[in-house]
């Protein structure tokens, strides 16, 4: 029995290869706005401590500990708008890092519709084959009935 090849393989193959290149991409920028979401939140939790901290100090009377207290929740303060500032550019990678997947996903997509269109022709085609070969084997058996 015949085999379907798609002249188009390689393409096909190509540009899933693509796809899956942009979604390491994107899976790659995801990590990053999750580790930097994760610093944020330990940076509000540590700002939270260290208030925590300065206002015993306050309570306690001891102005030096409040000060440093102070210092650190301000250190924390920086660090959490520092990390915020490379989320919003984490998150402008990923919305182009989508965009491309989306993009490379389409062209997959577009080729494997044309696979499949080319695989219906080639079993009608297939179909219309076996069909005239049964078609000729009857009329040979009748030509052999007929002359018997």
């Amino acid at each position: 029995m015949a085999r379907f090849r798609f002249r188009l393989q390689a393409v096909l193959d190509h540009r899933e290869a693509v796809e899956q290149e942009r979604q390491r991409a994107v899976a790659e920028v995801e990590r990053e706005r999750v580790r930097l979401e994760g610093v944020i939140r330990e940076c509000h939790r540590r700002i939270t401590v260290e208030k925590g901290e300065q206002r015993r100090g306050l309570l306690a009377g001891d102005l030096g500990a409040a000060r440093r207290q102070a210092s650190a929740g301000a250190r924390y303060s920086t660090e959490a708008q520092r990390a915020a500032i490379e989320l919003a550019g984490a998150y402008a990678r990923l919305e182009r890092a989508r965009a491309a997947l989306l993009e490379a996903a389409k062209a997959r997509k577009a080729v494997e519709l044309l696979r499949e269109r080319h695989l219906e022709q080639w079993r009608a085609e297939e179909s219309r084959r076996e069909n005239a070969a049964a078609d000729e084997l009857s009329v040979m058996r009748a030509g052999r009935k007929e002359a018997v």
